[in-house]
């Protein structure tokens, strides 16, 4: 994309005069919501509040036929080469197509199979530990994208459907691999290692102090094959480590990890909260991916997403986006969208390896419910920096009450806050406003609408990449630190640290001494 471009250049200048114009004044059309709300499986996304008008639509419009979009979602579900530094399709929508939908997906439904099949043997108690007790506790063991999905679901939906302890372990911090063993019975306690190459740093030294922790309260080497399970594409290092073939899930190249919860990955989902609620997060996922593949641009919520992201971060400077959903179950939604956003789109070059002459991404963070409102939000009202942010809120939510309303109230207002403001006489009470917000409403938190929603930003994602004209499949900028942990962790245990730079250098020692004065 050129910033040169006759359709950027109209934005552009359509920015400029939207900024002068108060955000409260476009509220004041009477069909302003029914104009900038839209309908998708298991949600409805108002952008009322947005710095839209008919004017500005059709700008973005223009910037998605200029950068061919219609084609390049054709070209996702096709299986084009959308990963070209990797030389890899990218087709995750394929983990949530129905059966006999598509013949690609053959593998796809036969690990499924084999996913139900554990859920059920455990869950039902029919798998057993090495000294022949049922399994209660589940330890997943993974990191980033095969940690941030499987996590966010079940807590999402374990309230409603969990039956069975499930805990995650992702951070190396040995504190972390502590708490999660605490209480635990050795012989009832399964461990769901995922890496896909078996060979990530974290994963693998936290599953080996699961694997010292199980034998030395074991009677043999053997109890590792009755309470390992992994999910990995090299069933030769998992064998290596002591879990059998059978015991091994498979991933493929052609899944990002941060699209993997589709996949076997979502193992922990299945047997904390039953298959028949994965089977229905999937459905709902694929349900996204029908109204993207098939809805015009103009109705299709996944696109507007994205467009309305690109308009707020490049024409209206609203780097940071704040994720606020108002039900304590998606308290972990944040970092999962902060992995998703800001490792898939957080780029300095295009697609021909060009500095790039925009920004990509923006800074994605946020908070649950009301907490924020005592904590961050005060800089969000009175403080200087620009933002967009998306409000999640569920309705229709089974035992609403007294509480529950005053929930999606807060909801409601914090939006209308940060729209209108308060322009008071005093200084130190005004609240400027003019800040632009997206709700997304579910109709009620569960699998089907969690699925919907998760692939619906998947996609928004997926179409920024294409108007920045990035690669959203690869994430080389996270390897170099991992590379350059290796010579540290030895400097640390006492080799010489004298070819680091002076501060790093001067750390290493500190460590190494107790950090003494």
């Amino acid at each position: 994309m050129t910033t040169q471009s006759p359709t950027w250049k109209h934005l552009t200048q359509l920015a400029a005069r939207a900024v002068e114009r108060p955000l409260s004044d476009w509220l004041e059309e009477s069909d302003r919501f029914a104009r900038f709300s839209f309908s998708a499986p298991g949600l409805l996304m108002d952008l009322s509040k947005q710095r839209l008008d008919a004017e500005v639509f059709d700008g973005l419009m223009a910037l998605a036929r200029d950068q061919e979009l219609s084609d390049r979602i054709d070209g996702l579900f096709a299986g084009a080469m959308l990963n070209p530094t990797e030389q890899r399709p990218a087709l995750h929508t394929l983990l949530r197509a129905p059966a006999g939908s598509d013949p690609r997906s053959k593998d796809v439904h036969q690990t499924l199979a084999r996913v139900a099949e554990l859920a059920h043997a455990v869950r039902s108690g029919t798998w057993r530990g090495a000294t022949g007790k049922p399994i209660d506790r589940i330890i997943h063991i993974g990191i980033g994208g095969s940690h941030l999905g499987p996590e966010l679901v079940l807590q999402a939906l374990r309230q409603r459907h969990g039956d069975l302890d499930v805990r995650f372990v992702a951070n190396v911090d040995p504190g972390e691999v502590r708490e999660a063993l605490r209480g635990c019975d050795p012989e009832r306690t399964l461990f769901v290692a995922a890496s896909k190459t078996f060979g990530t740093l974290e994963t693998l030294i936290n599953a080996s102090a699961a694997r010292d922790w199980l034998l030395e309260r074991s009677q043999g080497s053997d109890a590792v094959g009755r309470h390992f399970v992994a999910i990995s594409s090299n069933v030769g290092a998992a064998e290596a480590f002591g879990i059998p073939s059978e015991n091994v899930l498979p991933m493929w190249d052609w899944v990002g990890g941060r699209y993997s919860l589709w996949s076997a990955v979502g193992l922990p989902i299945a047997l904390g909260v039953g298959f028949d609620a994965f089977t229905r997060l999937l459905e709902g996922a694929h349900a996204m991916d029908e109204h993207f593949a098939n809805t015009d641009l103009e109705r299709n919520v996944p696109v507007l997403m994205a467009l309305t992201g690109v308009w707020n971060c490049n024409f209206l400077g609203a780097n940071n986006l704040a994720i606020l959903p108002y039900d304590q179950r998606l308290s972990l939604l944040p970092p999962f969208l902060q992995q998703l956003e800001m490792e898939s789109n957080g780029k300095s070059v295009s697609l021909d390896g060009e500095p790039l002459k925009l920004h990509s991404a923006p800074i994605v963070w946020g908070g649950v419910g009301t907490n924020g409102q005592h904590a961050f939000h005060q800089l969000l009202h009175q403080g200087t920096r620009s933002f967009a942010a998306d409000f999640i809120l569920v309705g229709n939510d089974p035992g609403a009450d007294e509480q529950q309303r005053w929930l999606l109230a807060n909801g409601l207002a914090q939006s209308q806050a940060m729209m209108a403001g308060n322009q008071t006489g005093d200084p130190h009470t005004r609240v400027p406003g003019g800040h632009a917000t997206t709700t997304l409403l579910l109709e009620q938190l569960d699998p089907f609408s969690l699925g919907a929603l998760l692939a619906a930003y998947e996609h928004k994602v997926f179409c920024q990449g294409i108007i920045w004209n990035i690669n959203s499949f690869d994430q080389f900028g996270v390897e170099l630190g991992k590379s350059l942990a290796q010579p540290i962790f030895k400097q640390l245990g006492g080799q010489s640290a004298l070819n680091q730079d002076a501060s790093t250098r001067g750390l290493i020692e500190r460590l190494r001494k107790g950090v003494r004065r």
